[in-house]
């Protein structure tokens, strides 16, 4: 190669030099851009690496707050949750190397949880931390919902569990025609029917209150049928007993549910004021509202960020699962 260099003309041997020397510093910045690469991390101090990928201190710090790890068990917690880190990061890797990141419905999920998470951050931004509600507010509160508090009843419920597919026509017959639940279990045990017994105890601050002004109506023993995802609830109030609670007792939960409700209305008022300013074009019109139509509520808007308040849950006593829960709150429609 040197004997080839020096029997080549002097210009042409120029111009080999200038070409090798950019390809050289091409290839340097290259190197270079590389290396940045490799060390780019995130903020915070180091705490492992997963095949070059840095976890830091505020990212365990992050997990530990979402998980609402007490102080004095974080340090404990903190070896199980940076494995769990650990994990997620080989998760991640894997991914990136199947090139999942570029899956347009991957893609479409991340666009969608950030919106979310900027939506969210918004609105928090503009609520601030809001001064809670007065004590004459939560007292107002309690006196106008005795049923909540003051006058509260506790509903024992006994309740037998089939399949929605075994709930045929004869079943509800044998319901219908039965005086208690007892009977419908012969009528199962007879028809070799699969079936789950329990008793789950519900409060009147627990459910909604047509659920309740309808259950407490109800003759003690009398079966209703709710239907519940893929099964089916046969039951009966078999006692109703005074629960009630104290305005000191129902107080904290009192003032939590109506700070919930103003959140709401300011993340609504701030939305509606959005939409003034906004110029909002449907290209579907099937999908445009009506004038008059109401629109989203602005917990579908960021998602929890404003989400609407419930009566307070307090002092409930037994506890039933909580798609015993969702299917008393289903509503008058689902009591047959």
């Amino acid at each position: 190669m040197k004997t080839y260099l020096s029997t080549m003309h002097p210009m042409t041997l120029s111009k080999h030099k200038r070409a090798l020397g950019a390809g050289l510093v091409l290839l340097a910045a290259l190197l270079a851009g590389c290396s940045e690469k490799a060390k780019e991390t995130r903020p915070g101090q180091a705490l492992a690496r997963v095949d070059g990928s840095e976890i830091t201190v505020l990212q365990l710090n992050e997990e530990l707050q979402r998980s609402g790890i007490p102080a004095s068990q974080q340090q404990a917690a903190s070896k199980q949750l940076l494995q769990a880190l650990i994990d997620r990061q080989l998760l991640d890797n894997a991914a990136e190397k199947d090139k999942l990141d570029r899956d347009p419905r991957v893609m479409q999920a991340i666009d969608r949880a950030r919106a979310l998470i900027l939506a969210q951050a918004y609105i928090q931004k503009r609520l601030g931390n809001p001064a809670p509600p007065a004590p004459a507010e939560v007292a107002d509160y309690f006196d106008k919902h005795p049923e909540f508090f003051s006058n509260r009843k506790a509903l024992v419920m006994n309740q037998l569990v089939v399949q929605s597919s075994d709930l045929t026509p004869p079943l509800r017959a044998a319901a219908d025609g039965s005086r208690s639940l007892e009977e419908v279990a012969v009528w199962l045990d007879t028809h070799k029917v699969k079936y789950g017994r329990s008793q789950v105890t519900r409060t009147t601050s627990d459910m909604p209150a047509e659920i309740s002004r309808k259950l407490l109506s109800m003759p003690k023993g009398q079966i209703f049928i709710v239907n519940e995802g893929g099964r089916a609830l046969m039951m009966s109030v078999a006692e109703v007993r005074n629960a009630p609670v104290t305005l000191e007792v129902a107080g904290p939960q009192i003032a939590e549910a109506l700070a919930a409700e103003r959140n709401k209305d300011a993340a609504s008022a701030e939305i509606k004021r959005l939409r003034s300013g906004a110029k909002v074009e449907y290209l579907s019109k099937e999908l445009a509202l009506e004038s008059n139509a109401p629109a989203a509520s602005p917990a579908a808007a960021v998602q929890g960020a404003a989400a609407p308040a419930a009566a307070p849950a307090v002092a409930a006593g037994a506890t039933a699962p909580a798609s015993d829960k969702a299917a008393l709150e289903r509503g008058v429609a689902g009591l047959k």
